[in-house]
């Protein structure tokens, strides 16, 4: 059975709303295996003299936890210390 974590992030770029996705995605990447899916919950810019300085994107992106990370996680105790088994 496939268990997903969702985490939130925000990208940003001076060229689209697109790029900030693709931006936020790509870096995330650099650090998270397994990622399955990305939302992009809100879209806003900055701006400048009336002109878009900035284009920002709000993002959920979703990964696959792998089951030795979920295994491990319950030999550790509450307070995080690793149960004797």
């Amino acid at each position: 059975m496939a268990v997903l974590k969702v985490i939130e992030l925000v990208g940003a770029s001076s060229e689209s709303w697109e790029r900030a996705v693709r931006s936020a995605v790509e870096e995330a990447s650099k650090t998270i295996e397994h990622i399955e899916g990305v939302e992009v919950t809100n879209l806003s810019a900055t701006l400048s003299d009336g002109n878009i300085r900035e284009w920002q994107a709000d993002i959920r992106i979703s990964f696959r936890v792998e089951e030795q990370l979920r295994h491990e996680h319950h030999e550790h105790h509450p307070s995080g210390e690793r149960a004797h088994v």
